[in-house]
C-alpha cells in the first residue's frame, strides 16, 4: 500500500499521506495496531514516515514495546507530545526529562515514559560508584582516595600494575582506586550524570556490559600500547559510557529533543578533555616512585573504543534485539579479537621484547 504514496522510491511518505492511508484501510487493520500505527502517524516530528518502521511494527519486529502494545491491547499511546503534557508530579518530569536526554524518537519515549516504573532502580550506576570508589577506599584502605604521592599508592591488590599482569582480576579492580581527589570527583560526575539516566532507560545489563567492556578494554590496551606503566581509575567504564551516549545524540541529532543539547555536549567533552589532559600530564610527569611511572592514559582512549562501537549500538536499539543486528555481530567480534589478542600479547610479548619493567610494589 505504501508504494503508491511513494513513487520515487525514498523508503519515505509524508505524514498527511501516511494518515489518510490508515483512514481509508484502517477497517482492515486490527484495531490495537491501528492505534499503535497512528500514535506513530501523531509523534512524528519530520513530517514524514519511514517505511521500515511500518513494516517493524506491522510484523511485532520490536521485542518488548511494540509487542505489548499490539497484542494485550492494553496499553494506550497518548497521541499529542510528552513535552504537552500538564499537572506532572516531580518524579513524572524526571522520567520526562531522562526519555528527551537518551531517546531520539517520540514513540519510544511515550512508550517509556508509560512504562518505566524505576523497578528495578538504576542499581548498578549507584552500586558501583558508591559502594565500589567510596567504602572500599574509605573503610578498608582508611582513605577515600589515594594520591599518587601516597606510600599506600602501589602498595594495594586492586590497581593493575605490569609486574603483577598475571594476576587476572587487576584488569577489573583497578577502577577502585584513583590518581587524586580530582580524578575520583571528575569520574563521579561523569558516571552518575550520563551512566543513572542510560541505566534508568537501556537497564543494567546493557550499561553495565558497556561499562566492563570498556574497563576490560583500558587496563587491555595499557598492558599493549604502554607497557611499563600502572593503570587506575574508572575512566575505561565511564568514557565508554560517556562516548556511546554523545555519539548517539550526534547520530540522531535532529531527533534529539533535550535542552541545550549543544551545550550540554560541549561540557562533557570540556570534563573529557580536561581528565584526558590532565593523565597525559601525569603519566610523563617525573614520578614519585621511580622507576615506576605515573598511570597511563590509555585505558581512556580504549573505553571510548568501546563507547563508539558496541555502546553506539546498544544505545541506538532501544528495546531491540541486539541478536537481529548484523553491525552488532561484527563490532562484537571485533572486541572479542582484541580481547585474545591482548591476553596473547600479555603471555609472549613481555618476553620476547626483553622489557625493563619496573619493579613490583
Amino acid at each position: 500500500l505504501l508504494s503508491q504514496f511513494d513513487p520515487d522510491n525514498t523508503g519515505y511518505i509524508s505524514t498527511e499521506k501516511f494518515r489518510s492511508l490508515l483512514q481509508r484501510h484502517g477497517s482492515e487493520l486490527d484495531p490495537h495496531k491501528l492505534e499503535v500505527l497512528l500514535a506513530l502517524a501523531d509523534s512524528n516530528s519530520e513530517g514524514r514516515i519511514c517505511y521500515q518502521d511500518f513494516v517493524n511494527l506491522m510484523s511485532n519486529k520490536r521485542s518488548n514495546s511494540f509487542r505489548q502494545a499490539i497484542l494485550q491491547g492494553n496499553r494506550r499511546l497518548c497521541s499529542k507530545a510528552l513535552l504537552e503534557e500538564t499537572g506532572l508530579s516531580l518524579s513524572q518530569r524526571l522520567i520526562r526529562h531522562v526519555a528527551y536526554e537518551t531517546l531520539p524518537r517520540e514513540i519510544d519515549r511515550k512508550w517509556y515514559y508509560d512504562s518505566y516504573t524505576c523497578c528495578p532502580p538504576p542499581w548498578f550506576m549507584i552500586t558501583i560508584t558508591i559502594v565500589a570508589f567510596f567504602l572500599y577506599n574509605g573503610v578498608v584502605l582508611d582513605r577515600f582516595v589515594l594520591q599518587v604521592t601516597h606510600p599506600l599508592y602501589l602498595k594495594n591488590a586492586l590497581l593493575y600494575h605490569p609486574q603483577l599482569r598475571a594476576q587476572a582480576w587487576r584488569y577489573l579492580t583497578y577502577i577502585f582506586m584513583h590518581a587524586g581527589i580530582e580524578h575520583l570527583g571528575l569520574n563521579v560526575v561523569l558516571q552518575l550524570l550520563v551512566g543513572v539516566p542510560l541505566e534508568m532507560v537501556h537497564g543494567a545489563a546493557r550499561i553495565s556490559f558497556v561499562y566492563v567492556a570498556g574497563v576490560v578494554a583500558g587496563s587491555l590496551a595499557v598492558s599493549v600500547a604502554d607497557m611499563t606503566a600502572p593503570v587506575v581509575g574508572s575512566s575505561g567504564g565511564v568514557y565508554a559510557l560517556v562516548s556511546a551516549h554523545l555519539a548517539n545524540i550526534v547520530m540522531n541529532w535532529s531527533g534529539m529533543k533535550c535542552q541545550f543539547k549543544l551545550l550540554r555536549m560541549a561540557v562533557a567533552l570540556i570534563c573529557m578533555s580536561f581528565e584526558f589532559g590532565r593523565a597525559v600530564w601525569l603519566r610523563f610527569h617525573p614520578s614519585t616512585y621511580p622507576p615506576c611511572p605515573h598511570p597511563s592514559f590509555m585505558a581512556h582512549l580504549g573505553g571510548v573504543m568501546v563507547g563508539i562501537t558496541l555502546g553506539v549500538i546498544i544505545l541506538r536499539n532501544y528495546e531491540q534485539r541486539l541478536q537481529d543486528q548484523t553491525l552488532w555481530w561484527i563490532f562484537l567480534s571485533i572486541y572479542v579479537i582484541f580481547v585474545l589478542f591482548a591476553i596473547f600479547w600479555n603471555i609472549f610479548a613481555y618476553s620476547l621484547l626483553d622489557l625493563k619493567l619496573p619493579p613490583p610494589p
